[in-house]
């Protein structure tokens, strides 16, 4: 049975657009990407779904808190789970908050050390860069996020050359679904299950 790991941030975890700040509704399971992406691999996949809201690549989070630097538990996450067949990284949304204040190459070059590290561990080979859906700065999370459009420019194209420097698969979310327009960070089920349905292939070419 091959083992996919899906090591990501709200969007992962299937949280849904939020109607206030600080509000938990989360998608209802088979909704969200990583259960649509199990039901068309088939039972000979086990796919992980390790969804943090608000984690970051390489960053700690002075107002959320919580361990969301995705750089601190990827080891321990990768080993909890080991073997792991692939591992899907999908972060960058989160480091896009003003209070990081970071650019696209910064963001790419943070995903790439996440990639260095799992491969550091031994205990994965292949991995799958995603990009993730861009952002808007509407909605309830506004100005969370003030800046972030302009921050994003080139985020898909530099996680595409960074995956082709590393040797790793590449899926362009953002060709697939949009955010929410309630809060310009998360999707509806729609979106979710699109970006599900549209992974699976991938996944099977990076396994193969």
């Amino acid at each position: 049975m091959a083992v996919i790991l899906c090591y990501g941030d709200s969007n992962t975890h299937g949280t849904a657009p939020l109607e206030r700040p600080g509000s938990h509704d989360r998608h209802p399971k088979g909704q969200r990407w990583v259960d649509v992406l199990a039901e068309g691999l088939g039972a000979d996949h086990e796919v992980i779904a390790e969804g943090l809201p608000a984690r970051t690549t390489v960053h700690d989070d002075p107002v959320e808190g919580g361990c969301r630097n995705g750089a601190l538990v990827l080891p321990a996450i990768l080993h909890s789970h080991r073997p792991v067949d692939l591992l899907i990284v999908m972060l960058g949304t989160n480091d896009l908050k003003s209070r990081f204040s970071v650019t696209a190459w910064e963001i790419a070059r943070s995903v790439e050390r996440l990639v260095l590290m799992a491969r550091a561990e031994d205990v994965v080979d292949r991995i799958l860069v995603v990009a993730p859906v861009p952002v808007r700065e509407c909605g309830t999370l506004e100005a969370v996020f003030v800046g972030a459009e302009a921050r994003q420019q080139g985020l898909t194209e530099l996680l595409r050359e960074m995956a082709t420097r590393q040797g790793c698969g590449f899926f362009d979310a953002g060709a697939h679904a949009q955010v929410s327009p309630l809060d310009g960070v998360h999707m509806d089920a729609a979106g979710q299950m699109a970006i599900g349905r549209a992974m699976i292939p991938a996944v099977r070419d990076a396994l193969a």
